[in-house]
């Protein structure tokens, strides 16, 4: 499996600033990527990144007021990411404190650990003394982005490919047909959750859980990256066929022709792109989460 050096380079950057070369257990994987890091001729300066902000230590109370407490902040975080997930909330929208607890009827300090969880998964950030904004990606950290996912996703499609079975080839092959066929039809929402959830059963049909664990927040990151720099009217969504040619070199047992397919999807939704693009305007939050809708 040929992976770019470019490219490890870059995914070491963005594993660093994601905080994922952090978790117990990966020290293989960041010895690697150092080793091939500067094989790349890519310095430890290239790889530096802010490291996640974290949340402190809910203060003590009962274990039936917890758990009350802590159902409402799932509830309002899984809105929150769903919505960045889907392609609603713009980068940049400032998530006040008031408005948000006022939206979802909770009180502000289970949206300020709402708030820090979603700072932690890089996805909001914290600004001292001027509150919450949805992430905006940098340049570089969208570049990062998709070089990480790139060596992510070619190894994801390279282990599929040798252990996939024919009941989870079959369903592979439905959901991306149900995925082209709800772009035809002019659902993209319907369309965005099948695509996402197609990368997500490689990962699965894969068995590799640190690298789905990685991809699942390389996906969550991704619509921001897309919403920031998107051409105007341009769609970004994925090519109503990409997934199917991944689905036909799978099949046919062939890894190089998957991960090649794979490669060029994501160059393919990388080159959409308008890096120069001046950003889109904030979501309004009382119009989005007025509807109740996920």
């Amino acid at each position: 499996m040929a992976i770019r050096y470019s490219d490890v380079g870059r995914t070491y950057a963005c594993f660093r600033r994601c905080g994922m070369l952090t978790i117990s257990g990966n020290d293989w994987l960041q010895k690697s990527l150092k080793k091939l890091t500067r094989r790349s001729g890519m310095g430890s300066s290239a790889a530096a990144g802010a490291r996640p902000v974290t949340a402190g230590s809910p203060k003590r109370s009962s274990a039936r007021k917890r758990a009350t407490t802590r159902l409402n902040e799932d509830e309002i975080y899984r809105r929150i990411y769903s919505a960045v997930l889907y392609h609603r909330l713009q980068p940049g929208t400032k998530l006040k404190e008031v408005a948000l607890a006022e939206v979802f009827g909770a009180n502000r300090s289970v949206v300020r650990k709402v708030l820090m969880r979603l700072a932690h998964n890089r996805l909001v950030a914290l600004r001292p003394n001027r509150g919450a904004v949805v992430a905006s990606p940098t340049v570089e950290e969208s570049r990062d982005l998709f070089a990480a996912r790139r060596v992510v996703e070619a190894a994801i499609v390279d282990a599929t490919t040798r252990k996939i079975v024919p009941p989870e080839l079959k369903a592979l092959r439905a959901l991306a047909a149900s995925e082209r066929d709800a772009y035809r039809r002019g659902e993209l929402r319907q369309g965005l959750k099948l695509s996402l959830n197609f990368h997500q059963r490689l990962a699965a049909i894969g068995g590799n859980g640190v690298l789905a664990e990685f991809l699942d927040q390389l996906i969550a990151r991704t619509p921001l990256v897309l919403l920031a720099y998107r051409g105007r009217g341009t769609d970004t969504a994925c090519s109503n066929d990409e997934h199917l040619h991944i689905v036909e070199a799978i099949a046919g047992g062939d890894g190089a022709g998957a991960v090649a397919a794979m490669t060029a999807h994501l160059e393919n939704l990388e080159g959409q792109l308008h890096l120069d693009d001046e950003a889109q305007p904030p979501t309004d939050l009382g119009t989005l989460f007025a509807a109740g809708e996920d």
